[in-house]
């Protein structure tokens, strides 16, 4: 962290659908948050605690995002709770937008917001929900994917969302154990920066229930991109595809920490829409 920061570092906490979030307002992008400076910040015991950290800054003003200036005012920096960065974070993106609506800083409405994987249009809703358009599902293969966890194996979907994930259908989410560490997934080298790995039950139609190991975090309440990557291996497992129908398709995936609602349009692109609140505000002593 920078000098400036010695007086004491202010932070907020939120959570969409319990995917909690430590937010650093850095607008003008002061900060220099190290991989060991965001681990201590999500530490649940020494730190903030959360699953991941939203380091909400200008475009223009971080080198990652100055390209996107144009198209999006606001860049979210999101890293993982070890530190590690990751390109998309679909429940960060819409706490993210709800602190900027909160801080006065946009109005609520439509907004744009850049990510790591490119632009993300939002809209905030006077009732609280975000919808985020996630942009396109992208299906690269192999199609010999295999998640194992003890003894048992499942065939898996690589869906990516701008981050990877392998979508497993089981028989009982217990299946899928504790998920403090990251499951087996093969063939080796599939997946070269890790991989998101879910869990999904059938609920009825067109209505999943999953749970998620997210990479550099465990085990999570909640995926955004995730929940996505879900509703498309589900609809893809029932035989839909909206870019061949001409009829968008509707799922809703239940989570351990609630539910979001996933839309594929014909276009292919994918709007999630879901809770998303700001639960504190402080400043951490350094």
């Amino acid at each position: 962290m920078s000098a400036s920061t010695t007086s004491g570092l202010p932070f907020l906490k939120g959570h969409g659908t319990q995917n909690d979030f430590v937010i650093i307002p850095d607008p003008d992008g002061v900060l220099d948050l190290g991989a060991d400076a965001v681990a201590a910040l999500c530490d649940r015991r020494a730190g903030i605690g959360g699953d991941g950290l939203l380091r909400v800054v200008r475009s223009a003003a971080d080198p990652a995002a100055a390209a996107l200036a144009g198209q999006a005012e606001w860049f979210m920096d999101y890293r993982n709770s070890d530190g590690s960065i990751a390109e998309m974070c679909g429940n960060g993106v819409r706490v993210f937008a709800r602190y900027l609506v909160d801080a006065g800083l946009v109005k609520p409405g439509p907004l744009a917001v850049a990510t790591r994987a490119g632009v993300r249009q939002v809209v905030v809703q006077d009732d609280g929900s975000v919808t985020v358009d996630m942009g396109r599902a992208v299906l690269p293969g192999p199609d010999s994917i295999v998640v194992t966890v003890g003894d048992r194996q499942w065939p898996a979907l690589n869906v990516n969302m701008g981050n990877p994930h392998a979508v497993a259908f089981v028989a009982d989410l217990a299946h899928a154990g504790k998920l403090y560490e990251a499951p087996e997934v093969s063939p080796a080298g599939a997946y070269p920066e890790g991989v998101n790995v879910e869990f999904v039950v059938d609920r009825g139609p067109r209505h999943v229930a999953m749970r998620v190991h997210e990479r550099g975090s465990g085990e999570t309440r909640s995926c955004g991109t995730g929940a996505c990557a879900v509703a498309v291996a589900a609809a893809r497992r029932d035989g839909i595809d909206p870019a061949l129908t001409g009829e968008s398709a509707t799922y809703t995936v239940d989570l351990p920490g609630g539910r979001l609602v996933i839309t594929e349009h014909p276009d292919g692109r994918i709007e999630m829409t879901g809770p998303a609140e700001i639960v504190a505000s402080g400043t951490l002593a350094l």
